[in-house]
């Protein structure tokens, strides 16, 4: 996204819809973009590349919590 990050997006989308679930994707480790300040500990995160049955496991994860 060449404008804005994901976490800038994530704080645009939950100013609209306070209520909405998300789940992060990257490249780089979950350690990673937590130490950068893109992503609260504890935030449902997948990292790439993953395998269709992780993004189902994750995306139910991410709706359940």
């Amino acid at each position: 996204m060449p404008s804005m990050g994901g976490s800038s997006l994530v704080s645009e989308v939950q100013r609209l819809r306070p209520d909405i679930k998300v789940l992060y994707m990257s490249g780089y480790t979950d350690d990673a973009v937590v130490r950068h300040g893109h992503l609260d500990q504890g935030g449902a995160f997948l990292q790439k590349p993953f395998t269709p049955n992780t993004l189902l496991r994750k995306v139910r994860e991410a709706l359940k919590g």
